[in-house]
């Protein structure tokens, strides 16, 4: 069998594991969970009863390589057997040089070395300098120390699992980007960027122009293609400028560590987005510091946030996609913004919550993710996991899930809690056009308090549709006919291969008279109304087809 690897389809690209196409039903542990096999064991029956095939967990420089060039695997070849042993994939997180913006878990003879390794220096008010907690990415002992340690790393997976594919993806740091200041301020930082601007910068700039993300675009807003000098007089002097100087060596620092563990064994590599918070992204229930807030320095700055994803994905090639961790941002514009240059879409941070699993059917069914990922999976009981429910019916549809995701047919969404009034509703109905018919997604109706929905719809080809999911109601209007009507509503039961048979025919009240299918929620609420019309839900699976009739 071939080891993973991402196939392209007309749109995106697919995982291939073992063979077949494979949907990743993830979660990440806690920041050190996977340094200890004995932890773990408690945590292995949680993910499978919780219905996750994927665990995202670290692999930490400092455990692997406690001596310079002494690497100790004992531990990390425990957990690999027992995830094994128990049925889950991992995708493995390379807590090397960046951790979150900083460099904690770099090992002891590293941190304690700073004329060898020397640190970011942060500005400070009167021109001091502070000494960061992070790498300077201006000097090249640590780059270097970092290639090897994951070369050895890379070589150990290979070596351990390349028969077994248990090992899918590997992450390369972890929220890279410098806080605390839009860009190092140490004397080779300072000379670097009163250089002149590399070639391949000012290149890649000009051939792209029409290409890059409108945040980028606005940066380079006073950008030609006369343009030479150093950093701020090519760009100006700003956060901004600062921002896309780092992002630059920081995607060359990762791609020197990437391209290093990918030459000795290719499976797909990425590195995930501590994001911006800011504008119309940002909830506006939260104040800015709870997402990092929407300067660079207060997020991590230089990392593959929107305003320089175009820098990453051209200046760090061995990365497969750069993907974006979502717990405030606006989670289907993010969805939308991170599928940028067709990249396949991986959500490794999420929130954990039932708010956050409503949301995973807008990652799969719209934007063809690979995967999503809540965080801190491990400190959830399968009782307590809202992702237990999401997961396993995304399970039992998998294979519709994966050829619909090739075939760009389908369309996910989600309908939020309404306010105890019931007045406002902050998840609008969602449209779609497949074909000559045109959808309208929204709630589900009751007579009384509508409740949170969720689910996606798949076009068949024709006029048959399925319906996944509870909470919400299709109404189906032919582009040029004068009558749309619904010709057959069935719900559906789905066997261990995928396959669906018919439990029920539905017809009456589950269609409003023949007006919408509705996937009802958990409990309709009646509204005091005497004939209880709408029933609980049950296989969250349909399949229906309309019909259009010319008007005479």
């Amino acid at each position: 069998m071939p080891i993973p690897y991402l196939k392209p389809t007309a749109t995106s690209q697919q995982l291939i594991v073992n063979g077949e196409p494979y949907l990743m039903l993830a979660a990440e542990l806690q920041n050190s969970a996977l340094t200890s096999a004995k932890y773990m064991q408690e945590v292995w029956p949680k993910l499978r009863g919780a219905n996750i095939n994927t665990a995202l967990g670290c692999v930490t420089w400092e455990q692997i390589e406690p001596e310079e060039g002494k690497f100790d695997f004992a531990v990390f070849d425990k957990v690999v057997a027992d995830a094994r042993a128990a049925e889950i994939h991992l995708v493995l997180l390379w807590f090397g040089s960046f951790k979150n913006g900083i460099s904690t878990y770099t090992p002891a003879w590293m941190k304690t070395d700073q004329k060898r390794f020397p640190r970011a220096k942060l500005r400070q008010a009167h021109g001091e300098l502070k000494t960061g907690d992070v790498l300077s990415i201006f000097h090249t002992a640590a780059q270097e120390a970092d290639v090897k340690a994951f070369t050895k790393l890379m070589e150990h997976v290979k070596d351990i699992d390349e028969k077994h594919s248990t090992i899918l993806m590997v992450q390369v740091e972890n929220e890279t980007g410098l806080l605390g200041d839009s860009r190092d301020g140490g004397p080779a930082a300072e000379k670097r960027f009163n250089e002149p601007v590399p070639s391949d910068v000012l290149k890649m700039l000009n051939a792209e122009r029409e290409n890059l993300r409108p945040e980028l675009q606005q940066t380079l807003r006073n950008f030609s293609k006369s343009s030479k000098g150093s950093w701020p007089e090519v760009f100006g002097q700003s956060r901004q400028t600062d921002e896309l100087f780092m992002a630059y060596y920081y995607a060359i620092y990762l791609e020197q560590v990437a391209s290093a563990g990918k030459s000795v064994y290719p499976i797909p590599l990425y590195t995930n987005v501590w994001q911006n918070y800011v504008g119309a992204d940002a909830d506006p229930n939260m104040p800015v510091v709870v997402g990092g807030g929407g300067t660079p320095g207060e997020y991590p700055s230089g990392g593959g946030v929107v305003n320089v994803l175009d820098v990453w994905q051209m200046f760090a090639p061995s990365l497969d996609f750069i993907a974006p961790d979502v717990y405030l941002n606006d989670y289907a514009t993010s969805c939308a913004k991170y599928r940028h240059r067709n990249q396949p879409l991986f959500i490794p941070e999420q929130r954990r919550d039932e708010y956050g699993a409503r949301r995973i059917w807008t990652a799969y069914g719209t934007y063809a993710a690979l995967g999503t990922s809540p965080f801190g999976i491990d400190t959830l009981t399968p009782e307590t996991n809202p992702f237990r429910r999401h997961y396993a019916l995304m399970n039992q549809v998998s294979k519709h899930v994966l050829a619909a995701q090739r075939d760009q047919t389908s369309v996910g969404f989600f309908f939020d809690e309404l306010n105890t009034t019931g007045v406002l509703d902050t998840s609008p109905p969602t449209h779609a056009k497949f074909g000559p018919w045109n959808l309208t997604i929204e709630r589900s109706f009751v007579f009384g308090k509508a409740g949170p929905g969720w689910g996606m719809v798949i076009h068949q080809g024709g006029a048959k549709f399925m319906l996944i999911g509870c909470g919400f109601q299709v109404k189906f209007k032919h582009e040029s006919a004068g009558f749309t009507g619904i010709l057959s509503f069935d719900e559906k039961e789905v066997a261990e291969n995928g396959d669906l048979s018919t439990l029920r025919m539905l017809n009456g009240d589950e269609t409003r008279g023949g007006g919408q299918c509705i996937m009802p929620n958990d409990e309709p609420d009646y509204g005091g109304f005497p004939i209880c019309v709408t029933i609980p839900a049950r296989t969250c699976v349909a399949e229906c087809e309309a019909y259009a009739l010319e008007d005479e």
